[in-house]
């Protein structure tokens, strides 16, 4: 996976940081899906201009949706 195939240069600079220690392919897939998640949640909004309130709210929100997984699930 090239940081090149990335349209956003923001992701470039993510996948970038992460090859840098690098971390294997499917990691950085998963760190992009997250960060990709992320800005989405938010509307696509740029990171920068988000802060400690947004990673709590989006936090709050996956928190939410293992609830709700969990719930669905039954156990033996």
């Amino acid at each position: 996976m090239d940081s090149t195939r990335y349209s956003s240069p923001f992701l470039c600079s993510v996948s970038d940081a992460i090859r840098v220690r690098h971390y294997s392919r499917s990691t950085e897939k998963a760190y992009i899906g997250w960060v990709k998640r992320f800005i989405y949640f938010h509307n696509k909004r740029h990171p920068r201009e988000m802060g400690a309130q947004e990673v709590s709210a989006f936090l709050t929100y996956l928190a939410g949706v293992i609830e709700r997984s969990n719930r669905g699930q039954t156990t033996i």
